[in-house]
């Protein structure tokens, strides 16, 4: 018997552990930060659902292919290492169950002979539910105007 009320306890404690589709989509936002301090390629990629669109901080094109995406970080990631990308202030919408967006300030760092870069940046991230995963479906960033 005390096993049973051990694993009932147990289920009920992850299903209130888990969050709503906000918690869930930053949850990802903080993955793919992590990702891009760590200079992971494959994994920030994978963070972006098959039809994901981007638009990156200097990007003069719509990413629309994984393989683009894909490359896009791996140029930006390898250089100017070491890089940090810190999520500074955001609002969120839930469109849906299944649909979140995050828009807010963010601040890249990157080194540059030999010195630290400071960027600040406008970013907007659209995390949706893909199957039982939640993914990247649109990115968009650009600099943060001088005046």
């Amino acid at each position: 018997m005390r096993k049973v009320l051990s694993a009932v306890m147990l289920v009920a404690s992850v299903s209130l552990a888990h969050g709503g589709p906000k918690e869930d989509a930053y949850q990802v936002v903080a993955k793919w930060g992590k990702e891009f301090t760590d200079a992971d390629v494959d994994a920030i990629a994978k963070l972006y659902a098959p039809d994901a669109l981007m638009i990156g901080t200097l990007g003069k094109v719509v990413l629309t292919k994984p393989e683009q995406i894909r490359k896009y970080f791996d140029v930006a990631l390898n250089t100017g290492k070491p890089r940090t990308a810190t999520l500074d202030s955001s609002e969120s919408l839930v469109v849906d169950d299944n649909t979140v967006v995050i828009t807010g300030f963010d601040t890249l760092t990157g080194t540059k002979d030999g010195r630290q870069t400071i960027g600040k940046g406008r970013v907007t991230f659209v995390v949706a539910k893909r199957g039982s995963d939640w993914m990247i479906v649109h990115l968009h960033r650009s600099p943060l105007p001088a005046t």
